[in-house]
């Protein structure tokens, strides 16, 4: 059993959710939206305006990184649906630019449905 932590773009979220349930993963939390960044800078438009070779551009992108809006999602699957997890969440959020977003994968010791008292991987 896994946790899987995963960190989209908030445009992403709903086609995210309809992958996985079409996957046959239906069940996660999605935490509202956060605030992070990755490596480098992120502003679009003026990154848009490096590539397009305007100085306004290069003189906005300033030294420190900028943080984004995300979304995170929380999902807790059983060992065999893994790779299917994370194979979904890259098709969907995949574009090829920075902000795509991140996936971690944790150890699960165990869970425990609050209504039952039931535990395990049937209860995901």
């Amino acid at each position: 059993m896994k946790m899987i932590l995963a960190i989209i773009r908030i445009d992403k979220m709903n086609a995210t959710k309809k992958a996985l349930t079409e996957a046959g993963i239906t069940s996660m939390t999605a935490t509202g939206k956060v605030f992070g960044r990755g490596k480098g800078l992120w502003d679009a438009k003026v990154l848009e305006g490096v590539k397009n070779d305007q100085p306004e551009a290069l003189a906005l992108l300033g030294k420190e990184p900028r943080l984004r809006p995300q979304r995170v999602l929380n999902i807790a699957v059983s060992d065999e649906n893994i790779q299917t997890t994370i194979d979904t969440i890259i098709e969907v959020n995949q574009t090829s630019s920075p902000g795509d977003g991140k996936i971690f994968v944790l150890p699960l010791g165990d869970a425990i449905r609050v209504r039952t008292g039931e535990t395990g991987t049937t209860i995901l």
